[in-house]
This record gives C-alpha cells, sequence and structure tokens, in this order.
C-alpha cells in the first residue's frame, strides 16, 4: 500500500481554520514525511509551517492535491498520543490545535538535533531501579495500595494530602522510584523553577541521570534538548513546570501534580489551559496513574474524590495532632490594642528568633503597595491612566502602577489635599519595620524578583510574599502569617481556598511542634478555622457542597467572555447554547483599562459539568464562524478561568 498522501495541522491560528488538511507527499520524501515530522507547506497561498499527523492512501479532499513543499525536520516530535491530548485540550478549552502545540512542542534547533543523533548512537543503558521502602508514606492510609499499584503498572488515581512537615520532594521522588521499579516512565509536573529543583536533588541522590528536566527556564537550546532525549526514550521519567505535562515520556505509567492550586499551573495564554485538567485527560485517555498532592486541597480535586474517580490518601487525626505545627489566631482585642503585629505574633517572633529562623509571610510585595489621601481617604489615583499609586521607599515619589508615571504633582480628586497615607503595606516597609524592631537579627527579604531558595538555620528574620517562602535547613522555629485578612478579602470565588493554601504551605516549612500565628483574619471565618484544625479536607467538602447548590465550578463549567460590546454580542447570537446555560451579563469589565478596549464588557456562561463539552463545542463554532467573516475585534473567551472574580 503506498501511503502517499499526509494529514497536516498547519500552524495557523484561526478558529475556522483549526482542521486536518490533506497533502500529496512527493516521491522524494515519502520516507522523510513520517507521523509527527515538522512540514512546510503552500497554505492560502504562502508557505506556512506543520506538522505530519497521519499517513494515508487516500483523500476525501475533492480535486488535485497540493504536494508538501519541504520536510523541515524528520525528526517524529509529535507523538501520536500526545496528537490526541492536544486535540483534547483544544475541545476541552474551546481552543485551537496550534495554540496548544506551541506549549506541547518547543522550537527546533538543527544543531542540537545533530548532536542528539550522536548521543542516541553512543547508547545510553537504563538501569533499572529497586523499589523504595517508602517510610515518609508509611502513616497514610491507603498509600500501600497506591505504590503497589504504582509498581506493578496497575492504574490508581489519588488525590494525596501531605502532613505540614513532610518531605514531600522525597515523598514524590518515593512516588517515582516505585514507577521506576516497575520498568514504567513517571512524570511530575511541579509550579516553578524552585520547587523542580527540590525534586530533582532528591531524585539525583536516588536515580542519578536517569531523569530529565523539562521547562522554560532552561532556554530554547537546553529545552530542546532535553526534549530530544526524552521523546527519543533516553530517559523515562521528567520532571517539569507545567509545559511538561505534553512530554512524550517513554512507557509512562504514572502522572503527578504537586499542588494543583498554584495559579502557575494555567497557561496564561490562549486557550488557557490548566496542568490538572491536561492530566486529568492524560490519564483518562490511556488508563495511566495519576497522583495530585499537596498539603491543601482543591475543590476541583475533592470533586473528583467525592465522584469515587481519586481516592483520598491521607493521614489520621491522631497522627496530624501530634506531628503538625501549633496554629493560633491574634485575638480581636490583641489586633485593636496593637495594630498590624499584634502581641501575639511579637511573643511568636522573639521567642522563636532564639531557636532558629522565623518566617514572616506578608501579602503584598513592595513598600507601600497602595496609597490614599491622608484627609479624606480616597485612594489615590494616576491622573494619566487613573491606575493605582503606590510608593517604592520611605522617602520615594508616589508613582502609578500601570504606566509607571511619577506623580509628584497629586492631588486628591476629592478634597483637593496632597498628602498621602498608607493602604496596605508591603513586605519591604514590613522588614524595615521588623528591622528596627530587632536590632541586631539578620533581616532577609524573599519577594518578588529577588527570591531566595532557601537559609540556614541560624537565628534571622525571613519576610516573604506567599509562594517566595525560602526553605529553612532545619524548618522554621515560628511562622507569622501577617495581614491574613487580605487575602481573605478578595472578589473571587476562590478567596478562601486560596488563602488556606497560602498558608498551609508557609506552616507546612515549620518544624515539628513550631508554632504558627495568624494575625489580621477572624477568627470565626471558614478558612482560619480549618487552618487552626489543619483540616484542608473538610473545608474543600463544605465549599464543593456550596458550589454545587449555586451551580458554580466546579460544579458547573464557566465560560468567561471579554471583550468590545458590539463583539460579544455578535459572539452570543452566534452561540448554539445548551438549553441548561446560564447567561449573567453583559457588565461593565471594570478589570479592561479604558485605553485597551472601547466600552469593554465581560459575560459569564454557566453550565452543568455533563453539558460542558456542549458549550465548549458552542463557542468554539461561533469563534469560528466570527472568524471566516472577519468580523472585527477579536474576543476573549476563558473556559473554566481560576480567577472569576
Amino acid at each position: 500500500m503506498s501511503l502517499d498522501v499526509a494529514r497536516v495541522w498547519v500552524d495557523v491560528p484561526l478558529p475556522h481554520l483549526d482542521r486536518d488538511f490533506d497533502y500529496a507527499v512527493p516521491e522524494g520524501l515519502i520516507d522523510l514525511a513520517v507521523p509527527g515530522a515538522r512540514v512546510r507547506v503552500r497554505f492560502a497561498g504562502r508557505l506556512v509551517d506543520g506538522f505530519v499527523v497521519a499517513r494515508t492512501d487516500h483523500s476525501d479532499h475533492v480535486g488535485t492535491l497540493a504536494p508538501l513543499v519541504k520536510v523541515v525536520s524528520a525528526e517524529p516530535v509529535l507523538h501520536p498520543e500526545i496528537a490526541e491530548l492536544i486535540r483534547a485540550v483544544a475541545e476541552r478549552y474551546a481552543g485551537t490545535k496550534s495554540d496548544v502545540i506551541r506549549t506541547a512542542i518547543p522550537p527546533r534547533a538543527a544543531r542540537i538535533e545533530a548532536a542528539a543523533r550522536t548521543a542516541e548512537a553512543a547508547g545510553e543503558v537504563l538501569s533499572r531501579p529497586t523499589r523504595p521502602d517508602a517510610s515518609h508514606w508509611s502513616e497514610y492510609s491507603g498509600a500501600g495500595g497506591l505504590l503497589d499499584r504504582i509498581a506493578s503498572g496497575t492504574p490508581a488515581r489519588a488525590g494525596v494530602n501531605v502532613l505540614p512537615g513532610d518531605d514531600w520532594p522525597r515523598m514524590l521522588a518515593e512516588l517515582v522510584v516505585t514507577a521506576m521499579s516497575g520498568d514504567h516512565g513517571a512524570l511530575v509536573v511541579l509550579p516553578d523553577a524552585t520547587d523542580v529543583a527540590r525534586v530533582g536533588a532528591v531524585l539525583s541522590q536516588l536515580v542519578p541521570g536517569q531523569f530529565e528536566v523539562l521547562s522554560a527556564g532552561l532556554g530554547p537550546a537546553a529545552r530542546y534538548r532535553a526534549f530530544l532525549r526524552i521523546s527519543r526514550g533516553q530517559v523515562k521519567v521528567v520532571i517539569g513546570t507545567r509545559a511538561a505535562a505534553f512530554a512524550p515520556v517513554a512507557d509512562l505509567g504514572l502522572l503527578v501534580l504537586w499542588d494543583d492550586g498554584d495559579d502557575l499551573h494555567s497557561e496564561p495564554h490562549a486557550p488557557y489551559w490548566h496542568a490538572r485538567e491536561v492530566l486529568s485527560l492524560r490519564a483518562h485517555q490511556t488508563g495511566m496513574s495519576l497522583v495530585f498532592a499537596s498539603h491543601g486541597r482543591t475543590a476541583e480535586v475533592q470533586r473528583l474524590v467525592t465522584t469515587g474517580w481519586l481516592r483520598s490518601v491521607s493521614v489520621s487525626r491522631e497522627v496530624l495532632r501530634s506531628r503538625g505545627p501549633r496554629v493560633a489566631v491574634a485575638s480581636e482585642a490583641d489586633v485593636a490594642t496593637a495594630g498590624r503585629i499584634p502581641r501575639t505574633a511579637w511573643r511568636a517572633i522573639r521567642d522563636g528568633l532564639r531557636a532558629g529562623p522565623v518566617l514572616v509571610q506578608v501579602p503584598r510585595r513592595g513598600y507601600l503597595p497602595a496609597v490614599a489621601c491622608r484627609e479624606c481617604r480616597t485612594l489615590a489615583r494616576c491622573g494619566q491612566c487613573a491606575g493605582p499609586l503606590q510608593l517604592a521607599t520611605g522617602h520615594a515619589i508616589a508613582t502609578c502602577t500601570w504606566c509607571g508615571r511619577i506623580a509628584g504633582d497629586w492631588n486628591c480628586s476629592e478634597c483637593g489635599r496632597g498628602q498621602l497615607r498608607a493602604v496596605s503595606v508591603g513586605s519591604s516597609r514590613t522588614a524595615e519595620e521588623l528591622g528596627r524592631a530587632f536590632p541586631g537579627t539578620q533581616v532577609i527579604n524573599s519577594a518578588g524578583t529577588e527570591v531566595k531558595a532557601e537559609v540556614g538555620s541560624e537565628s534571622a528574620l525571613v519576610i516573604a510574599t506567599p509562594g517566595a517562602e525560602p526553605v529553612a535547613l532545619s524548618g522554621y522555629a515560628a511562622a507569622v502569617l501577617l495581614d491574613a485578612g487580605v487575602l481573605l478579602a478578595r472578589p473571587d470565588l476562590r478567596a478562601g481556598e486560596e488563602a488556606l493554601r497560602r498558608w498551609l504551605n508557609a506552616a507546612a516549612l515549620v518544624r515539628s511542634g513550631g508554632a504558627v500565628v495568624l494575625a489580621g483574619a477572624d477568627a470565626a471565618n471558614r478558612a482560619v478555622q480549618a487552618l487552626v484544625r489543619l483540616d484542608p479536607i473538610g473545608f474543600s467538602e463544605r465549599e464543593l457542597a456550596e458550589r454545587s447548590e449555586l451551580g458554580l465550578p466546579p460544579a458547573a463549567r464557566v465560560a468567561l467572555i471579554r471583550g468590545a460590546a458590539l463583539a460579544v454580542t455578535d459572539l452570543l447570537d452566534q452561540c448554539n447554547l445548551p438549553a441548561s446555560a446560564r447567561v449573567l451579563g453583559p457588565v461593565p469589565d471594570l478589570g479592561v483599562r479604558l485605553t485597551e478596549v472601547i466600552d469593554p464588557v465581560r459575560v459569564m456562561i454557566g453550565a452543568p459539568v455533563a453539558d460542558g463539552a456542549q458549550l465548549a463545542a458552542a463557542l468554539k463554532a461561533a469563534m469560528a464562524l466570527r472568524s471566516a467573516r472577519k468580523s472585527g475585534p477579536g474576543v476573549e473567551t476563558r473556559l473554566d478561568p481560576i480567577v472569576l472574580g
């Protein structure tokens, strides 16, 4: 049989062209145009890149097929399993395969390909490690069965709640080595480079040279080199950030995602996929094992546990009480008399410094990230773009956080006065205040672009924003969570869940028996109570129950549509929405700056999970119709956005 027709995905991001196209394979390219190869084709009168997804001996196209112009590389970088995954992700998020493939497959580097062939010819023999004792999992109910199934290659799916203080990088590494002992590959997706380095350090001890790191921080050449080693099966274990979810790992038997609630797992470009959903789709398509692990628990994972798709793995309450940190909440009277840093927090810092480093978590970075009129308390805004003003230091002139304009001549729009007061205090100002309060103590600031990976065991004050907390070598003696109410006050559906996640991640850095003090939050708040009890599972169960009653995610699929009013209205007119869908809006979109879009609005569409695929298909069809008609300005469409505020 002569397979002289190539099915090609062309690199054209227009929704109405998001389909396979058939091209004739010239005689000279028959052996090169293999499935997965990069090719160049003529499309709409110009040369564009693409990927061969299949070879066949027939085509439904009427007329003469255009030939492939060139095989850019015969390296099969688009594996069939990954092609199906890309197709599924594009359908779920009402996006195009072209947009998904850009993050799934790194750009080509011809020099790296040639060097990789030489390395492959030299031959690398992968040793098969013995199964580890996995002692760190011994106190987790259901962990024994999970590890047995991973080792044997039997599919297992679990949502694991890691006890604060447990060595989670080693626990994930033990899962990986367990899979390797059964001659299976493993893929671990982590939020950022710091987490990748921590897990990589443990794997370097357990299975040196038998894993690959895949992240954008590597640089184009190093990333493509790592991708080729993975694609060719030279390594069977991969750790990396969100794009690694598409890594073509050989003999893959285990997928692991750490801290699925971290917003770094959400792709910021269209079609805005989330690593949790990508791995869920991949596990569903291939039947491999899947583990979601974190200190907290999102409502999405809890829903999968409730439906029976995931099994919950955690420690008992007795173990939790004996080994977890001690959590206290500063009383209202304490806060009222002592201000932003109550006496309880001062005492915890003073006592903790006698035993080692103390962590102080501050929700905002900078010095004074928000200021207001000293007289009437009106929020200070830029006269040029209406953005909020900030102060970078105690002696700086106010500047706009949006356009960067210096507002040296600012006067209040309400009372006309020109003096400012702090509305919120950032990490830099907090470090300055605590440095004066504890003279002679080393103060370390970890925030923004200056994030510290770790600190020593000596006494020090570590001021950090959420997610930027360094790891203390022997654990923190204490942690103080300042301005905790700021996280709870966010106008977003996930405010409580996200606050609890950030608090638990900070508490996990405290040594066993250490103190954690929450300051500036209502003690009666559900998230605060969950932190005191170290009970994220109970919190997620109540969150899921309430959201199910209200028809909110994850009990429903939600689409957020933003753009100019006329464009959004036109899109909605073209949508054949399911009968169960609820349309909320349009309402003015306050999150868009006035200079970007004329008359910006936002619309939210919700539908039951059972009708989610129909909702995505309707939106994609409507966008394809607008694209074919060239209907003016584009519309941003996000399915299952992480922020619904």
